[in-house]
C-alpha cells in the first residue's frame, strides 16, 4: 500500500508534513510518495535522518494556494502537488491521498481526476466529532451549500459506511439535522429528506437537534454543507474558549493551581477525547479514491494520523461498501415504486 501525501499543502508546507509523513512510516509501518518540490522535501527528509525510511519523492513544480479558487486550481495549475498526487491514485501507483491544502481544491481535482462513485451526485466532507459515545460523524461539512434530498440521502449512505468501517459503530444510528425532533419539522430540504430516510433500511432515529451532535444519541448527523460548516466553525470556536477560561482558572490561586496539578491525568485524557488531530483529517465521501483532507493548520500529530485513517480506508475497502449500500438502497427504493404501481 502507498499513500500519495501533497507535501506542500498547509499553512506549514513540508516542514509540518513531511516530519508527519515520516511519524506514519515509522509507527504504522506504512510506505508513502511525498508529492512536492524536491529539493524542499529532501531537505526535510535529511533534516529528519529519515532516508532509511518507505519514503519516496515525486516533484511537482506548482502548489496551490489556501486562498486559491478551486477553478484557477483546476486550469492553471497542472503540475501541482494536489493535481499530481491524484493522478498517482488514478494511474495505480498509490492507493490514497492526503492533503492538508486548499479542501475546495481538493474536492474540484479529486472529482475531476478520480470522478465520483457510481450512485453519488456529490462527494460530501464527513468530520468525525468528539462525543459521549465516542464519535458522531457530521456529513457535510461544507463541501455541498446547496444540496438536494437525494443528495442528502447519498451523504447518510456514505456516512453510515464510514461509522461503521471506520469508526467501528455496529450498527449506526443516523440523525437529520432540524430546528426539532418533531416529524415535520424543519424546512422542504429536511422535510423532503425524512421522508426518503424513514423509507430506508438505515437506522434511521428521525430528526436530531445540534446537541445531539455531541450527547451520543445518534453516530451519523446529516446536514447541508453549509449548516454543517457553521456547525463545525461554532464547535471550533467554543472548544478553543472552553480551553482558555479552563486554563484561566485553573491559574487564578494557589488553590485552584494545586488542584489543576492533582487533576493533570484527567484533564490529559480529556484534552485526547477532544483533540481532532486524532483522526487526522476528514474524508472525501463519494471519491472514487480515498481521499483525506488535513486542517490548514495541522500538526504533525495530525498528518499522520490522516495517513493512517486514509490506510485504513484503503484496507477496509470502504469505497466498495460505499457502492454496495447505494445499490442496495436503489434496489429497495425501486421495490418500494413497484409495489406502489
Amino acid at each position: 500500500m502507498k499513500i500519495a501525501v501533497d507535501a506542500m499543502g498547509g499553512d506549514f508546507g513540508p516542514a509540518v508534513v513531511v516530519e508527519g509523513v515520516a511519524a506514519a512510516s515509522q509507527e504504522f509501518g506504512l510506505t508513502s510518495v511525498l508529492v512536492g518540490d524536491k529539493a524542499a522535501i529532501e531537505r526535510e527528509i535529511a533534516r529528519l535522518r529519515a532516508q532509511d525510511l518507505p519514503l519516496t519523492v515525486r516533484h511537482a513544480s506548482q502548489v496551490v494556494g489556501m486562498a486559491e479558487s478551486p477553478s484557477q486550481a483546476l486550469r492553471r495549475k497542472r503540475d501541482s502537488s494536489l493535481r499530481v498526487a491524484a493522478e498517482l491514485v488514478k494511474e495505480g501507483e498509490c492507493d490514497a491521498l492526503v492533503s492538508a491544502g486548499n479542501t475546495g481544491a481538493a474536492m474540484a481535482i479529486g472529482m475531476f481526476v478520480l470522478g465520483v462513485l457510481p450512485g453519488v451526485d456529490r462527494p460530501a466532507i464527513a468530520a468525525a466529532l468528539p462525543s459521549l459515545s465516542g464519535y458522531t460523524i457530521l456529513i457535510d461539512g461544507g463541501a455541498n451549500v446547496d444540496p438536494k434530498p437525494r443528495h442528502l440521502f447519498q451523504f447518510a449512505v456514505m456516512g453510515h459506511v464510514y461509522a461503521r468501517d471506520i469508526i467501528g459503530k455496529d450498527h449506526p444510528r443516523v440523525g437529520l439535522l432540524s430546528v426539532g425532533e418533531e416529524e415535520g419539522k424543519g424546512n422542504e430540504l429536511t422535510r423532503d429528506t425524512f421522508d426518503q430516510l424513514r423509507g430506508s433500511s438505515l437506522n434511521f432515529v428521525g430528526n436530531v437537534e445540534g446537541r445531539d451532535i455531541y450527547n451520543g444519541r445518534c453516530d451519523v448527523v446529516v446536514t447541508d454543507g453549509f449548516t454543517g460548516n457553521v456547525c463545525l466553525k461554532v464547535s471550533e470556536s467554543l472548544a478553543e474558549m472552553l480551553t482558555a477560561m479552563l486554563r484561566e482558572e485553573l491559574g487564578r490561586d494557589v488553590l485552584s493551581m494545586a488542584g489543576a496539578a492533582l487533576s493533570r491525568r484527567a484533564f490529559e485524557r480529556m484534552k485526547r477525547r477532544v483533540d481532532y488531530t486524532e483522526m487526522g483529517g476528514a474524508p472525501l465521501l463519494g471519491i472514487n479514491g480515498a481521499s483525506i483532507v488535513c486542517h490548514g493548520a495541522s500538526p504533525v500529530k495530525a498528518i499522520k494520523n490522516g495517513v493512517r485513517v486514509a490506510a485504513e480506508w484503503v484496507k477496509n475497502d470502504v469505497n466498495q461498501h460505499i457502492k454496495t449500500a447505494l445499490e442496495a438502497e436503489a434496489m429497495l427504493a425501486e421495490g418500494r415504486e413497484g409495489g406502489r404501481e
